[in-house]
Formats: structure tokens, C-alpha cells, sequence
């Protein structure tokens, strides 16, 4: 069954009577009731046995995992309640003082901060590297420490596409678990479990969910021996996903496939627009030609993305001066909804990197995000066009 398909049907059990909603029921229930003690003490032993408490597995957060879990080609899911719980709650669950974390150097901010702190409190090591060579990661891999990697399908914001066939197969030969964050491609371009990946992690606020009115997160396992151990720990951490905002998550996927459609569609107008455009001095979008990264994304990727950043000539004061100067796109710090949406990512996204850490990110003090919505592509690059002049 194609992807389109399976987005649109997602997981959902029948009632007791036997028949099948067509929406996945709310259950917004914190606990749940049994009639003996032996059977409350047997549904705690795992994560799916019978429901218990909602820290520990809801109906309809268990319903977005399947799906997902689905959508990615994984054995299992765990829901969170953001991105970064996602994102913090398999660190925590996998690492130990002195491990050795290989992670590429242009990562999500949030994720770069979770990393400094592991390292600073816990003794955990991080290893910079592009992204770009797997003879590099093994270099720093090669290490009786060394316990992840940690990647992004396409970075935020310079829109690199990292060797994920070469850096996962690297990685499982030296027995290292390989941890992509596909928030921005979505299972819909790239399902990075394919290309050997161990854990896949989403913020499903953005293109999953889709419509800015969830917070949210997931990861995704290749292996349910792997889900299970990390569990636990994630159920300890209390960082679970809330049932509303799981049922809105749904809601929000059986579009998924038609919004990306149209994502990528008018990134692609306003990169090649911009390319041309004479106070524009670089693009960064890894559908365009002449990108760092486009030979491998036509291979990774079925889509350039929604997102593109761009860098004025007139340094950090003209991007800001754009951004406050557009009107049909908004000037707001998410991205990858139905809305187009501008930031500043060197004061915004990535202000926990300092100068030499944006300088080695590749993200210049005038460089824009922007994250391109679903709207007309005319109406946009109209008023892109009038803010750059």
C-alpha cells in the first residue's frame, strides 16, 4: 500500500460493537479503571498491554504511534509531548557518563543545547562532523566509547542533506545507533529506517500535524527490542504525548501527502526566484541546482522540501529588515505549517550558537528561514518581491 494510502487510513480499532469509526476516538482519560488487583499489576509490565495511565499509554496517543510507526517502516513508536522530549528523551534513555556521541555539526539548536548540557553534567563526549563523508565518522566512531550518531534529514536552515546511506551503514558496521530527526522531510521524502537508521525522531508540531496548533513528538524504532528498553525510561522522564493533542495529530495526517506536494512545489518557484533576484547573494535550498547537496537529495529525497533560507546582501540588518517587511507570510519562530513563515535564525533558532559556531554552521548573520506554506505561489514571491525592495 503507497504512502498517499496509508496516511489516509490511519490506525484505528474497531469498537466493541464491531464496527469502525471513521475518526480515532479522544480518549482524554488520565487512568483507568480494572476489576482486580491481578490485572492492574499485569497491564504495568509493558508498554502494550492494557491501558493503565495515560503516562503510560492512551488509546488514542497508541493510535498515533501505530500510525506513524507505519508511515516510517518502524516495529514501534513512542508519542512524546514536543520534539524535544522526543529529542531528550532517547539521549537520556541511551546514554551513560563517558559515552562518545558523533553528531553533525549543523544541528537544531535545541538539540545542539541538549548535547552541550550531557556534556557539560554527565562526562558524555560530542564529535563534530559534516555530515558529508562516512570515512570521517568512522575516524571519530573508531572509539570503544562511541555510542551514536546524530543526524537531520535536511538541515535547518542551510538545507545540507547528509550521506545518510553511507553514515547509517558506517554506523551499524561499528555497532553505533544511528538517530536521524526527519522533522523536516517528513515520512513523505525520505524515511531515513530505509537507509539504516535505528530511531527516528519528528517534532510532529510541524509538517505532521500541519496545521500550528499541536506540540508534539515521536520517535521511531527499527527495532521493538530497542523501543522496549527505551520505554521505560521515557515513562520515567514524564514527558508523554497528551491525548488532544494526539488526536489533532491525526486529524492532520490523512493530508500529509498534499500539503508536502505543495510545500515543496512553491519552495522550489520562490528558490529559483530568489536566485535571480539581484539583492539576493545565496540561496540555500536543496532542490536548486548548484546546491551543495542536490545531487544527494535527488537521491535521498522524493522532493526538495518546504523549507529554504537565503542571505541578503546587505547583512544581518537587511534580513531583519525583510522579515519585518513582508505581509502575506508572518513573521513567527515555528515553521512547516500551512502558513508561510519568516525568522532570523542567528538571533531565533540558533541563538545558542555562538559566532564561530553559526560561521562552522553555515548560517550567516543575514541569512532568512523561510518556511513556505501552501498558499498561491504568486501572492508569495509578490510579497517577497516587495519586501526585498
Amino acid at each position: 500500500m503507497e504512502l498517499g494510502t496509508r496516511a489516509v487510513h490511519v490506525v484505528n480499532e474497531p469498537l466493541p460493537s464491531g464496527s469502525r469509526p471513521l475518526s480515532v476516538p479522544l480518549v482524554q482519560s488520565s487512568a483507568f479503571a480494572f476489576e482486580s488487583a491481578a490485572e492492574l499489576a499485569d497491564a504495568m509490565a509493558g508498554p502494550d498491554g492494557p491501558y493503565v495511565y495515560s503516562r503510560r499509554g492512551n488509546p488514542t496517543v497508541r493510535a498515533l504511534e501505530q500510525t506513524l510507526a507505519g508511515l516510517e517502516g518502524g516495529a514501534g513508536a513512542i508519542a512524546f509531548a514536543s520534539g524535544m522530549g522526543a529529542v531528550s528523551g532517547v539521549l537520556l534513555a541511551l546514554l551513560r557518563p563517558g559515552d562518545r556521541v558523533v553528531a553533525q555539526r549543523c544541528l537544531y539548536g535545541g538539540t545542539h543545547s541538549v548535547l552541550a548540557d550531557l556534556a557539560e553534567r554527565y562526562g558524555i563526549e560530542v564529535v563534530r562532523i559534516s555530515g558529508d563523508d562516512p570515512a570521517e565518522f568512522e575516524a571519530a566512531a573508531t572509539h570503544p566509547a562511541a555510542r551514536l550518531l546524530v543526524l537531520e534529514t535536511i538541515v535547518n536552515p542551510t538545507g545540507q542533506v547528509p550521506d545518510l546511506p553511507g553514515l547509517l551503514a558506517a554506523a551499524r558496521a561499528l555497532g553505533v545507533t544511528g538517530l536521524v530527526d526527519n522533522s523536516l522531510a517528513s515520512p513523505v521524502l525520505c524515511r531515513p529506517l530505509e537507509h539504516g537508521a535505528d530511531i527516528v525522531v519528528h517534532s510532529t508540531t510541524k509538517y505532521l500535524s500541519g496545521h500550528s496548533d499541536v506540540l508534539g513528538g515521536v520517535a521511531v524504532f527499527a527495532d521493538d527490542e530497542l523501543r522496549r528498553r527505551i520505554w521505560p525510561r521515557t515513562v520515567e522522564l514524564g514527558a508523554c504525548a497528551d491525548p488532544f493533542a494526539s488526536w489533532l495529530t491525526l486529524r492532520g495526517i490523512p493530508t500529509l501527502p498534499l500539503r508536502m506536494r505543495e510545500h515543496c512545489a512553491n519552495a522550489a518557484v520562490l528558490a529559483e526566484r530568489l536566485a535571480d533576484h539581484p539583492g539576493v547573494s545565496a540561496v540555500h535550498y536543496p532542490g536548486l541546482p548548484g546546491h551543495p547537496s542536490y545531487e544527494r537529495a535527488r537521491k535521498v529525497l522524493d522532493g526538495g522540501g518546504g523549507l529554504l533560507s537565503f542571505e541578503l546582501a546587505g547583512g544581518r540588518e537587511a534580513g531583519r529588515a525583510f522579515i519585518e517587511r513582508v505581509r502575506v507570510a508572518r513573521l513567527a519562530l515555528s515553521l512547516r505549517g500551512v502558513e508561510t513563515l519568516v525568522t532570523h535564525p542567528a538571533s531565533t533558532s540558533h541563538r545558542e550558537l555562538d559566532g564561530a559556531a553559526l560561521e562552522a554552521a553555515g548560517i550567516a548573520p543575514g541569512l532568512v528561514r523561510m518556511s513556505v506554506g501552501i498558499e498561491d505561489a504568486e501572492d508569495l514571491w509578490a510579497d517577497v518581491e516587495r519586501a526585498l525592495e
